[in-house]
């Protein structure tokens, strides 16, 4: 969009004054302040800003919303019930354990639309540990997740991942289902890392903790290794990438059955988001969940795009697992559509 400046902000921190974009992985261990937005597809762009502050997220003003009525879906709840049974029937066949199953919602906006101004409502509505803002829009990259789940984080030769598996309005609406899947994931990111980790150094610290987030609670567990002597962010992208909470197990089955099954592609969604401090040897990468984007190139105008999805197993209820999409999607939809009361916290 003409007028509109790169920047990247994550929690308090700005950055400002873009300096290059690369789609190697390489540049990130090379020098310099990174922010880093990986589609689920593939596509890496990753881009090197001068200037780094602390800076607060501003007020809230300048974001008009779509109606509550304008979003649409690229599953409806048939055609997402019904590809709920066909993956059960994936695993009855034993093709696949668990296949993360997701939609796209899509509203048109107005072309002057901006992604940082959104970003202020959701600080607001929203608040989540993995909050990020990456705004190019020479590169037709305009972000803004309110991530609650750590994809990748590094200090040093340290990495860690925060997978997340099973959600619910309180702890008491988590199944024994949930724990299972949280089980099975921690599991395929253990070997994820462990591919690109010294032997023997992966390890669970934290396994199904409960989480509290705005409007629901997930299982969330920790794993954590240690890059064996030449491994970089080449070798850990391609080892970990895509996330395997939002793919499924075993990954490729899985993938190839998202290919199937899912209309529309999920771009920054379920991909990973963040910053790359090479300097420092520190990151912080995000799933790509809960994350709003803005297509400049879609038929008809400027449409911002939404994904909401959930694990599904051989317990799924297919009505079930419908619901629990739209309870991850109804309170962020509401705040970008200017309908929920950040003050009363309610949706008007």
């Amino acid at each position: 969009m003409p007028g509109l400046l790169p920047l990247a902000r994550f929690g308090a921190r700005l950055a400002t004054g873009l300096l290059d974009v690369t789609d190697d992985p390489a540049a990130l261990d090379s020098r310099g302040f990174w922010a880093v937005c990986a589609d689920f597809e593939g596509r890496l762009t990753c881009a090197r800003f001068r200037d780094v502050s602390e800076r607060p997220v501003p007020a809230p003003g300048g974001w008009w919303g779509p109606a509550v009525g304008d979003w649409t879906s690229s599953l409806d709840r048939a055609a997402y019930t019904a590809a709920v049974r066909r993956i059960r029937g994936h695993i009855a066949a034993g093709e696949v354990y668990q296949a993360n199953l997701c939609r796209v919602l899509s509203a048109p906006v107005p072309d002057d639309a901006d992604v940082d101004a959104l970003t202020a409502l959701l600080a607001r509505g929203n608040p989540a540990p993995y909050a990020g803002t990456i705004r190019l829009p020479g590169c037709g990259v305009e972000v803004a997740t309110a991530s609650p789940e750590l994809f990748l984080r590094r200090d040093g030769r340290i990495v860690e991942s925060g997978p997340i598996k099973g959600t619910g309005r309180t702890e008491s609406d988590l199944l024994e289902k949930d724990y299972a899947e949280n089980v099975m994931i921690v599991d395929l990111v253990r070997n994820d890392i462990g591919r690109v980790c010294a032997t023997g150094t992966v390890t669970v610290p934290d396994l199904c903790a409960v989480e509290k987030h705005p409007g629901l609670v997930h299982l969330v567990s920790t794993v954590r290794g240690e890059l064996r002597a030449g491994a970089g962010w080449p070798e850990l992208l391609a080892a970990a990438f895509p996330p395997g909470s939002v793919t499924g197990a075993p990954k490729s089955s899985a993938l190839r059955i998202i290919d199937a099954l899912e209309t529309a592609p999920r771009g920054p969604y379920c991909g990973g988001i963040g910053w790359v401090d090479a300097d420092r040897g520190t990151a912080e990468l995000a799933v790509g969940i809960r994350t709003f984007w803005i297509d400049r190139g879609a038929a008809g105008g400027t449409v911002l795009r939404f994904g909401t999805g959930a694990g599904i197993t051989w317990g799924s209820d297919p009505e079930g697992e419908w619901r629990e999409t739209e309870l991850k999607a109804s309170r962020l939809l509401a705040v970008a559509s200017g309908t929920y009361d950040v003050s009363e916290g309610t949706t008007r």
